[in-house]
């Protein structure tokens, strides 16, 4: 393995290695000014309080002004929050996190006037506003959209409360990531090699997937005898994080916490149940590579941390990240020189914080400010699944570039419901290039494995996150208790049913959710599901060289928020209100599985 012993100090990662966080504030200092300088733009902008509807010249300055406010405040919340994701155990950062935190809390409060006064405004003047102002053509989508959602926008009074409220809904979610990330320790276990290293939230899967059973097993119960030493603490702070959800959704006149989630993007609840409920007619295919994965290791007993171990070997188990880097980059042809060039812009020019260090956060993400190129965190290990990760993370990087350049500011962020068909479409096109490539039937048979594992991992176990979040905010809206005992029998009957009698499942796999940072962003985890689905119909649109795809694919990317997400994926012709990407998808998955078999 790659990483042994502890983890070095921030300050020991060479900076070629780091993103570059100046091209965002050069120094705390010019971070510094321009806080104060939204402090003083927040509270100036409450003069357009009890005017914004009186006019179409005085509409277009709220409008705009409520803008500028927003562009700043991402800019000094994203500083803040990626400075403090690199070492969540720096008190420095931590202070300006909660300060920018405070600091939106307020913001919110003083544009809680827009919303109400914009409702207010009749139709027919609105309409005469719009001809004429011409600049308020800008905002025309802005504004129907608001409308769209009348129902659920409040008085001025409420829409202020909510927004002083705003801090109690995030705190589950923030004593989650403190907790996870800067002060949960998991020790150490014996590596492979018989010398003890340090388990982390970034090294655990690699050593899920190390061929030495015993260090699989013994970090799986590592892990999760952690988190049984929290797991009343982590059930109340997730039963928080369910309650705050629920009155939020219930302020707002929602019948559910489902249906106040999705209704931001305009995503009907069919298509989230709709999603379940044809995965569980593909229940069997998944049950079959369970069967063959125990087959194909020997194994008299599949445990859940066999899970990850590859079932074929590699002819090289570990990539520089410069090797990544060029095989992502060959991956990715089909998309095109234009494309290429932007992802060798991101690569060389300080997008990508690459190496795990102490108390930097979990995982990876693509994330950004308006007006500067996307930010890219890894916990890079060397391992094909992380050569993955960064295709996967600089489609969201790229689909940002995209939308940015294109869109002005009030559209260029694209919603969470498209958001994962870029990554996923960049993952798609990589492996079919890897596999083309493949020298021999060991090699080809551990790219099949990796990408039925990506099926696993995205389509069905997202799905089953998302039955699980399903579950258990609907026992909070009927008012039933969520004890560590009532979320780990939900959990452990769903792992049951999505894997089958093949595989043995472990009482300590009961406790995954309280591991789960996503579900701290309620009725997320579904869309890496549908968009994985969505992806695998483009990109078997872009292998197969269907006429124009590739420039209809770009549209889509540069689109934004400037359509609904169903019609915007509609630009690549795929209707996610029909059964048949996921059906198609999940057809391809048996196709490849079919394939496993034969070799």
């Amino acid at each position: 393995m790659e990483q042994t012993g502890t983890l070095p100090e921030r300050k020991d990662i060479p900076a070629e290695d780091k993103w570059k966080i100046e091209d965002l504030y050069e120094n705390d200092e010019k971070w510094e000014r321009e806080f104060e300088q939204l402090e003083k733009l927040t509270e100036e902008f409450k003069r357009f309080r009890g005017k914004a509807g009186e006019n179409g010249r005085t509409l277009l300055e709220t409008l705009t002004a409520q803008d500028e406010v927003a562009k700043l405040q991402e800019r000094v919340y994203v500083y803040a929050s990626q400075k403090n994701h690199e070492d969540m155990g720096n008190s420095v950062y931590q202070q300006l996190f909660l300060r920018a935190q405070t600091l939106t809390s307020r913001i919110l409060d003083s544009c809680s006037f827009v919303e109400p006064e914009i409702l207010n405004i009749p139709d027919e003047r609105l309409a005469a506003y719009l001809k004429e102002e011409p600049g308020l053509g800008l905002y025309r989508r802005y504004l129907f959209e608001k409308r769209r959602m009348k129902a659920h926008i409040l008085t001025e009074e409420m829409e202020g409360v909510l927004a002083k409220a705003s801090p109690m809904g995030n705190a589950p979610g923030n004593i989650f990531q403190m907790f996870n990330n800067a002060d949960l320790d998991f020790g150490m276990i014996t590596g492979e090699d018989g010398q003890p290293v340090q388990l982390t939230h970034g090294r655990y899967i690699q050593f899920l997937e190390s061929r030495d059973r015993r260090v699989r097993r013994e970090a799986f119960e590592t892990l999760y005898r952690k988190y049984k030493e929290f797991q009343n603490t982590l059930a109340a702070v997730f039963e928080a994080n369910v309650s705050q959800e629920l009155f939020f959704s219930r302020m707002r006149k929602y019948g559910s916490s489902l249906e106040a989630a999705l209704d931001g993007g305009n995503i009907p609840v069919s298509v989230y149940d709709g999603l379940i409920c044809e995965v569980h007619r593909n229940l069997y295919r998944m049950h079959e590579y369970i069967a063959l994965r125990k087959k194909m290791l020997g194994l008299n007993e599949l445990h859940m941390y066999d899970v990850y171990v590859p079932l074929a070997r590699q002819k090289e188990e570990h990539y520089t990240f410069a090797e990544a880097k060029k095989i992502v980059k060959e991956g990715l042809a089909p998309l095109g020189e234009e494309y290429l060039a932007i992802l060798q812009e991101g690569f060389d020019n300080g997008w990508i914080d690459v190496r795990e260090n102490q108390g930097k956060r979990s995982g990876a993400y693509s994330w950004g400010a308006y007006g500067t190129h996307p930010f890219v965190l890894m916990n890079y290990n060397g391992s094909l699944n992380h050569v993955f990760t960064l295709a996967h993370e600089m489609g969201h990087a790229i689909h940002s570039y995209y939308s940015d350049r294109a869109q002005p500011y009030p559209y260029a962020g694209y919603r969470i419901f498209v958001a994962e068909v870029a990554s996923t479409c960049n993952e798609a096109l990589l492996i079919h290039d890897l596999l083309r490539k493949a020298e021999d039937k060991e090699e080809k048979k551990y790219l099949i494995n990796y990408f039925l594992d990506q099926f696993r991992g995205t389509l069905y176990r997202q799905t089953m996150f998302a039955e699980f979040e399903q579950k258990v905010h609907r026992m909070g809206q009927e008012g039933k208790s969520l004890t560590a005992e009532t979320l780990c029998k939900i959990y452990y009957d769903l792992n049951r049913e999505y894997f089958g009698e093949d595989m043995v499942i472990d009482e300590q796999i009961a406790l995954e959710w309280a591991r789960i940072p996503h579900f701290y962003t309620p009725f997320y985890v579904y869309q890496y599901a549908t968009g994985f689905s969505a992806a695998i119909a483009i990109s078997s649109k872009i292998l197969k060289g269907e006429p124009g795809i590739v420039e209809k694919y770009k549209k889509f990317l540069s689109q934004g928020s400037f359509q609904d997400p169903i019609d915007l994926l509609k630009i690549c012709g795929v209707d996610m209100t029909s059964p048949e990407p996921v059906k198609e998808a999940l057809a391809v998955f048996g196709e490849y599985l079919e394939e496993l078999r034969q070799l």
